[in-house]
């Protein structure tokens, strides 16, 4: 374990071993530091927060300090982060509310660049990577491997499912089905996130969800409809896991179908 001798760790701390904490760090009394986990200069870790083993959060870092939501008043809240995340410089992480089952959930081997903020209830899979600034608001739910672009807000409640990217710059207002990108302000669907999916599917995999996506989005059927039909009839699980997403999306799929052109055909007399 090192601590520096700025630092101030409150009694009641649990830091576990193999710790390092920097220069002017200061931890509460409800925090558990685990294992092998480093904490930068500045930092600032509150409230009752439980941070895993094998992290690395960067310098003037703010975890678990009260909600950002004015029906806050003061009750038992948790934030819980799992182990091997990176956490960078300036992120602000805020714990759960009542209203959202008063905890916020980060899982394993995320990557959270500088000035990104995770608001209350927020829920993340592993393996995401938020560029710098993002801010996803309270209530939002990321699945696994999702990556969300630079300077990107997410509206409170939006779900993003596994594999999905949001472009940088964009602005997220509606949830996004596993396996999609998109992009915009408004953002919406541009397609399936088709370098991702290469590095993780197989090829059959990918060619079904092709499939699937412009059934579900390129064609004029009800969307909910077509996920049904899709869901009892595909073989493929990413299929149904999209499937499955649409049908008990609550802020709907930001998506508009192309209109076919009609080619003008000159009729010879």
């Amino acid at each position: 374990m090192s601590i520096h001798p700025s630092a101030i760790i409150q009694d009641g701390a649990k830091i576990g071993k193999e710790v390092t904490i920097g220069p002017f760090a200061c931890i509460g009394a409800g925090v558990s530091i685990g294992d092998g986990t480093s904490v930068g200069s500045h930092t600032v870790i509150e409230g009752d927060t439980t941070i895993g083993k094998n992290n690395r959060i960067f310098s003037h870092a703010a975890i678990g300090t009260i909600p950002q939501d004015l029906k806050y008043a003061g009750e038992k809240v948790q934030l819980v982060i799992g182990d091997n995340n990176i956490i960078r410089e300036f992120t602000l992480i805020n714990p759960g509310t009542k209203g959202g089952g008063s905890v916020t959930k980060v899982g394993n081997n995320n990557l959270l660049m500088g000035y990104v903020h995770l608001g209350h209830d927020v829920i993340i899979g592993d393996h995401c990577i938020l560029a710098n600034g993002a801010t996803l608001a309270g209530h939002v739910e990321l699945g696994n491997h999702v990556v969300i672009g630079g300077l990107t807000p997410v509206h409170q409640f939006v779900h993003i499912g596994d594999y999905a990217m949001i472009g940088g710059a964009s602005a997220l207002a509606q949830d996004i089905p596993p396996f999609c990108l998109a992009e915009g302000n408004r953002a919406g669907l541009r397609g399936l996130n088709l370098t991702g999916l290469r590095r993780k599917l197989q090829r059959e995999d990918i060619d079904a969800l092709k499939l699937a996506y412009r059934e579900l989005f390129e064609q004029g059927n009800p969307l909910q409809e077509i996920a049904q039909k899709l869901l009892e009839e595909s073989d493929c699980e990413q299929v149904k896991n999209m499937c499955k997403f649409i049908i008990t999306s609550k802020r709907g799929i930001p998506f508009t179908r192309k209109e076919k052109r009609k080619e003008n055909v000159d009729e010879k007399m």
